[in-house]
């Protein structure tokens, strides 16, 4: 049995991939700080995604690792949160590489989260894996692209001669798991505020619980897909057409709009940051395209809708 070693892999997206390479044949081993008895089937080894150690031994012979760790950027901006964001991100990358150089036979592929929200904020054209990065005022996301840039520049420095590596820069996951924006958006239009948020002209770039697996396990099998690629579907929209598609598929016919200063309160109160909502992500998946990969939910109203009564 094929194995993928999964670090950081207890969240949404980590449970998510585990079903999923469970079904097409592989054995899971996670990498997680506060291991547990193996249950479904699933290994869990301790680390602490910072020093070598035992761990390092899963590595050999393995067919893949996946590497999701990063501290939720879902707070306020404090000091020690910033440092915790930027240090998780960039100590789990580092200690994977020297892991991997260590290997006698070291995994063929290597996958390393990143983020979407490293394309500058725009109103205009989409962003493709060449598009341009930089942060933007109006978007308050200076520390979110000083994280992105630096996360990927840890990555990209590594030298794995014989490990492929990919930079999954992801959207915002459509899905029902905890941690999931989803089932916050499904509360909001039934309590009838799901209303654009700030002006909602801010494009938000998505993707499917089921298209993002799909999608990570064609780039773990695709050995001509290496660097930055993005995983987004192919028709972003606008912060509007979001309310409004969740408010029609919800049958809920008001949803209060909320303006800036609302979002800014909001935000204070539920321990968060604005630029989560007001930054304009536009961003498509050419790399993924061109290579032929088909998505099932390529329209936010059939995620919408697949996702309605899960």
């Amino acid at each position: 049995m094929k194995k993928i070693i999964l670090a950081g892999g207890s969240g949404f997206l980590g449970h998510a991939l585990s079903a999923h390479f469970q079904q097409s044949g592989y054995e899971i081993i996670l990498l997680t700080r506060s291991p547990k008895a193996s249950a479904n089937g699933i290994r869990e080894i301790g680390w602490d995604a910072r020093t070598i150690g035992d761990w390092t031994r899963e590595l050999e012979g393995a067919a893949a690792i996946i590497n999701l760790v990063g501290r939720s950027v879902n707070c306020r901006y404090t000091y020690s949160n910033r440092r915790a964001i930027l240090e998780s991100r960039i100590n789990a990358t580092r200690v994977i590489g020297e892991a991997i150089a260590k290997c006698a036979t070291p995994p063929p592929v290597w996958l390393n989260a990143s983020t979407a929200t490293i394309y500058k904020h725009t109103f205009g054209p989409a962003w493709d894996e060449s598009g341009q990065i930089g942060s933007v005022p109006e978007a308050k996301d200076e520390f979110s692209i000083e994280v992105a840039t630096r996360w990927e520049r840890t990555f990209n420095e590594i030298q794995t001669s014989d490990t492929r590596k990919v930079a999954m820069r992801a959207a915002m996951v459509l899905g029902c798991g905890r941690n999931s924006v989803f089932p916050i958006l499904r509360r909001l239009t039934r309590l009838g505020l799901g209303g654009r948020m700030g002006h909602g002209r801010q494009f938000v770039s998505w993707i499917h619980q089921v298209d993002f697996c799909r999608a990570v396990e064609w780039l773990l099998t695709h050995e001509e897909l290496g660097g930055p690629v993005n995983l987004a579907a192919p028709n972003p929209v606008t912060n509007a057409e979001m309310m409004k598609t969740f408010r029609e598929v919800f049958a809920v016919p008001i949803g209060l709009p909320a303006t800036k200063w609302m979002l800014e309160a909001g935000a204070f109160l539920l321990r968060t940051e604005t630029e989560l909502i007001i930054k304009s992500r536009r961003v498509v998946p050419r790399r993924l395209l061109e290579s032929g990969f088909t998505f099932q939910f390529s329209q936010l109203r059939q995620a919408v809708e697949d996702l309605k009564n899960v």
